[in-house]
């Protein structure tokens, strides 16, 4: 169980969209993954659009519903209606409360609400769950999201928590945050999964909104501290699979002393549905998945074969 001491930091909240057990990717060994909501990117090949607004949000499986109406009455927020034809509609001007009466009403399964508030001390007791296995297989704990910076506060403290249980930590980030927030992050994180969307600022303003000058200038301060990082990089086809651009993040990563590993994730579209279910358009429609010819050729052009994984410092 939770030492005591964990008192002082375990009154915290953090919003969370997901919490995920036995995962094997996100970082070495066996890991519990947390995660939290609210991101200040817009990556258009996002699959956790649920995680992108740091608000409760109504996720509606249109096959499943069957226009009975059960929700519409229940809602204190009225964001629900069906239309003269059966439709379901939802009014997403309107925030929901997380207060889960249309789900409750809901024979069918049709609605689920994305957004949970958990005390610290609630999620250090699903982290503790897992304890042996982390001990068996080196693993740990992974924070992600959504972007988890964007909680600075409630994620530290888990952090803390975590460390003072003997855990090893992990947090994914896109590295979109202020300098003095790494370094109260890197003070209880042991690795980080950093994501570089995109090399190039014109496209990764393009692709994600935002200018990767901040990320960029994270990665190099993530170097100077020498804190171990994977560096992540998702390859989309006529988005970023260009071997122009990969030469030049190849280029950008040899100039970092403290990278464990390179990691080339394929672009796929499992997470297309939550789109449909948020009222939102996909906006990469259409675009398949790379070949195998063409994430064996990032591989070769980011050298990931000569980077040994997780070291121990």
């Amino acid at each position: 169980m939770a030492s005591d001491n964990n008192m002082n930091v375990i009154e915290r909240k953090a919003f969370i969209f997901n919490r995920q057990k036995y995962n094997i990717y996100d970082g070495p060994g066996v890991r519990t993954l947390i995660f939290f909501k609210g991101c200040p990117l817009r990556c258009k090949w996002c699959s956790n659009p649920e995680g992108l607004q740091r608000k409760y949000q109504i996720m509606l499986k249109p096959t499943f519903c069957v226009g009975c109406g059960a929700c519409v009455p229940v809602c204190p927020a009225g964001l629900h209606s069906i239309s003269a034809e059966g439709e379901h509609r939802i009014d997403r001007s309107k925030d929901c409360l997380g207060c889960h009466k249309c789900t409750e009403a809901c024979l069918y399964s049709a609605l689920e609400v994305a957004g949970e508030q958990c005390s610290i001390s609630e999620l250090l007791e699903y982290v503790e769950e897992d304890r042996a296995f982390y001990e068996q297989s080196g693993g740990g704990v992974t924070l992600g999201g959504g972007e988890v910076t964007s909680q600075p506060e409630a994620a530290i403290n888990l952090l803390m928590a975590c460390k003072q249980e003997g855990f090893h930590t992990a947090i994914e980030t896109c590295g979109y945050t202020k300098k003095d927030t790494i370094l109260k992050f890197a003070e209880f994180v042991d690795l980080f999964l950093f994501d570089i969307k995109h090399i190039d600022n014109d496209a990764h303003k393009k692709l994600t909104t935002q200018s990767n000058d901040n990320i960029l200038e994270m990665a190099k301060y993530l170097s100077e501290i020498n804190k171990p990082v994977w560096i992540r990089h998702v390859l989309v086809p006529f988005r970023s699979d260009y071997d122009e651009f990969l030469i030049r993040l190849d280029a950008f990563i040899k100039t970092l002393n403290n990278v464990d590993k390179v990691e080339i994730l394929p672009y796929h579209t499992m997470g297309k549905y939550k789109w449909d279910e948020l009222g939102l358009k996909y906006p990469l429609e259409g675009i398949e998945p790379p070949t195998q010819d063409r994430v064996k050729n990032a591989k070769e052009l980011l050298h990931v074969d000569d980077y040994k994984g997780y070291l121990t410092r």
